[in-house]
């Protein structure tokens, strides 16, 4: 069987001068989709954002690929991760904010325009590619973070509340994509309050008073 596209063994994590997860340990394939949910505090981005390589564990250890991230920096690369706050440079566009990171991953920048346009259009955004982020409702930021990640064609696809501030139509258009990013082979986490959100996942691993607790696969 082929080493999970990313996993953890052991992790200890720690934020806010608490404890959160002691001996943690997951594993997600290539196409896999597992959601992440339990009450605010119970942990979710922080193991995000630890998993992304943007956080280091108090112990134990992330693998890309059956690889020590933090043995090999450079795999953070081969992840994307849709921050809650989404993280756009409020004085760039909504297209230039997707372009500034393919070019930081070393792609080619005659190529970068088009790039960040697919995404964009894919989600609604055709139309405010050259606005400014200030410019935008949160909802659309939103969007703009997740073309973001999706432009990227990550290995790991990292995705945390991704649709909080959508209506149900741009909701279900979000997930469609996120959805399609892990039919493409890519693993897909996603942390979320939403059962519906949830539902459409292959496992969910609910965290409570720092256990995860794994649960069966959600009907569909």
């Amino acid at each position: 069987m082929p080493e999970p596209a990313l996993a953890c063994h052991a992790l200890h994590c720690r934020a806010g001068g608490r404890d959160l997860f002691t001996d943690l340990t997951l594993q997600v394939h290539a196409g896999e989709r597992l959601a992440l949910m339990g009450p605010s505090g119970s942990g979710k981005t922080t193991l995000l954002t630890t998993l992304a390589g943007l956080l280091p564990p108090a112990g134990g250890q992330v693998l890309v690929g059956g690889v020590p991230l933090a043995e090999n920096p450079g795999l953070r690369r081969e992840i994307a991760l849709v921050l809650q706050a989404y993280g756009l440079l409020t004085l760039l566009t909504a297209a230039e904010n997707i372009e500034v990171v393919l070019r930081a991953a070393g792609r080619d920048p005659r190529r970068a325009i088009a790039e960040a346009a697919e995404p964009l259009a894919r989600l609604g955004l055709a139309g405010y590619a050259d606005h400014l982020v200030e410019e935008l409702s949160g909802g659309q930021q939103q969007r703009v973070a997740v073309a973001r990640a999706l432009a990227l064609r990550p290995r790991v696809l990292l995705a945390d509340e991704p649709t909080a501030e959508q209506d149900a139509a741009h909701r279900a258009l979000v997930l469609d994509e996120l959805m399609a990013a892990a039919d493409r082979g890519a693993a897909l986490i996603i942390a979320t309050h939403d059962p519906e959100v949830a539902g459409r996942c292959d496992r969910v691993i609910e965290l409570r008073a720092a256990v995860p607790r794994a649960q069966g696969s959600p009907a569909r």
